[in-house]
């Protein structure tokens, strides 16, 4: 057989090999719906990230699927999660957004969690997360100091949420006076308790206080009087962080721990056992996604950050926090009787 014949029935072959996995690839989502189970109701940063994606995630898999939403909140996220982990299909067709401190609530056998952190399947994160405490303006107490003094009723979502764990933690370990209203679904009934005056303060996302509350930004309704990262965010200089905290290394090293959480931030997970085929799509498909124009204009419009991690970065940051050390773990089990 000449040489250029030769040459062209191996082309030939490899477009055929070449049209035959680009079929198998559309094949895995052709036609079918992708679900992100948001772990919070409407309104705040979980569901501003998780509808967001939404929109621009199935344009980027193979097939070019429809990609909703659907909130299914409880137990501070965590309904959700366990929903993923042991229930939700391994198609690829189901993920979920739930709370930055999933490893962390393990760690600590939190009684809720159905799950082992270190094998969930992480599809990707879209930004970091600064969670923060706020006071209505009424309010006696104005800041951590004088919470320190003065008794505060806060609205709380859940045994998994920043809104319940963080108070309760400043209470035993620096002598704060939260007390805690526990059973709001998330965030945005919090805000809402607080504007009704069943309480005088509450927990979120900076995200979705600076792009659902503007005016209470702009019209001082709020003093944000603490935020959950190891050191002050440059949009809030002059809040205090929970890294900060601590008069002891070994109470700056335990609120340094839930300070940490921010890394893993708006992240996505999928169930264990995904098959190889669709975690590969979808973790791909993902990080083309963040650097989609019209993604990212959408995000800036929306005054959302973008700051992308890939699975194996987040699988990284979840085992660092699942080897906090023993007597760290018993601490917490101990401050919050577990």
């Amino acid at each position: 057989m000449h040489a250029a014949a030769r040459t062209g029935l191996a082309l030939a072959a490899t477009l055929a090999a070449s049209h035959a996995l680009a079929q198998n690839a559309d094949a895995l989502f052709a036609g079918k719906t992708i679900t992100i189970n948001i772990g919070n109701t409407a309104g705040g940063s979980y569901d501003l990230y998780g509808r967001m994606v939404a929109r621009f995630l199935g344009k980027h898999l193979p097939g070019n699927p429809n990609v909703v939403a659907s909130n299914m909140p409880g137990a501070g996220t965590l309904k959700a999660a366990n929903y993923i982990y042991a229930v939700a299909p391994k198609d690829g067709t189901a993920i979920g957004i739930v709370t930055e401190t999933l490893a962390l609530e393990q760690a600590v056998s939190n009684p809720v969690v159905q799950f082992d952190a270190a094998k969930f399947q992480w599809m990707g994160r879209v930004a970091s997360s600064n969670n923060i405490h706020y006071q209505w303006h009424t309010a006696k107490v104005q800041s951590i100091e004088e919470a320190k003094k003065t008794q505060t009723p806060v609205a709380a979502a859940g045994a998994g949420n920043l809104s319940e764990v963080i108070p309760n933690l400043l209470n035993a370990v620096i002598g704060t006076k939260f007390k805690v209203i526990s059973g709001y679904p998330a965030s945005a009934e919090g805000m809402l308790a607080m504007e009704r005056g069943e309480v005088e303060g509450g927990a979120g996302s900076w995200a979705a206080v600076k792009v659902g509350k503007q005016d209470w930004l702009r019209e001082k309704k709020i003093k944000i009087i603490l935020q959950d990262v190891p050191t002050r965010s440059a949009e809030l200089p002059d809040v205090p962080a929970l890294g900060e905290l601590g008069d002891n290394p070994a109470d700056k090293a335990l609120l340094g721990l839930y300070a940490s959480g921010g890394a893993i931030g708006r992240a996505f997970i999928l169930p264990l056992g995904t098959q190889p085929a669709a975690l590969k799509a979808l973790q791909e498909g993902f990080q083309a996604m963040t650097k989609d124009p019209e993604f990212l204009a959408e995000m800036q419009k929306a005054g959302l950050d973008v700051e992308p991690l890939d699975g194996a970065a987040l699988a990284a940051e979840t085992a660092k926090t699942l080897a906090t050390p023993q007597s760290v773990k018993d601490r917490i089990k101990t401050i919050f009787g577990r």
